[in-house]
């Protein structure tokens, strides 16, 4: 497996990827599938220090991350949001984590002091592999999604760029 750079080339299979969590799971809370068009200006948007990842095998793309801006307001401008997909038939051989270590490794190239990931409380594996690379869970969103009829639970996870505990 190798990890890179995504590229616009790359569009219709993060949407593959993406679409089928946002129609049949809660690792989003996006109801509406993306068009081809909504995915290539997403990934326009992410470029310099808040970079989109790939996961590529067998010249397929099967999983992709990316560090997003944490908020518009200039103090939270050394914090970044993770967000790692993986296609299902991939799920559980390691892609989510080499993505996740990628991540974080591209966090400190660009000096970024913290990473936060929220999670659904449904995603037990994405808490799991978070909890493998040094995230802590710092917080929890009762009910602040409604998918599928339910509400749904959000856990707030963070992790320091360089090695830190959070107490």
């Amino acid at each position: 497996m190798d990890i890179r750079l995504a590229q616009i080339k790359d569009a219709e299979a993060i949407r593959e990827i993406y679409n089928k969590e946002v129609t049949s799971g809660t690792a989003t809370f996006d109801i509406t599938p993306r068009t081809i068009q909504e995915q290539k200006d997403w990934l326009t948007e992410r470029s310099g220090a808040h970079v989109v990842l790939v996961a590529e095998y067998n010249d397929q793309i099967i999983g992709f991350g990316s560090l997003s801006r944490y908020q518009s307001r200039p103090a939270y401008s050394t914090t970044v949001e993770n967000s790692v997909y993986v296609r299902t038939e991939d799920q559980g051989k390691g892609v989510g984590l080499a993505l996740l270590g990628a991540l974080i490794e591209k966090a400190s190239e660009h000096g970024f002091h913290t990473i936060i990931a929220r999670i659904s409380a449904e995603s037990k594996g994405s808490i799991a592999t978070h909890k493998k690379v040094g995230f802590k869970e710092v917080g929890r969103e009762l009910e602040s999604g409604r998918k599928f009829g339910r509400w749904l639970d959000v856990v707030v996870m963070q992790r320091f760029v360089e090695s830190r505990n959070i107490n």
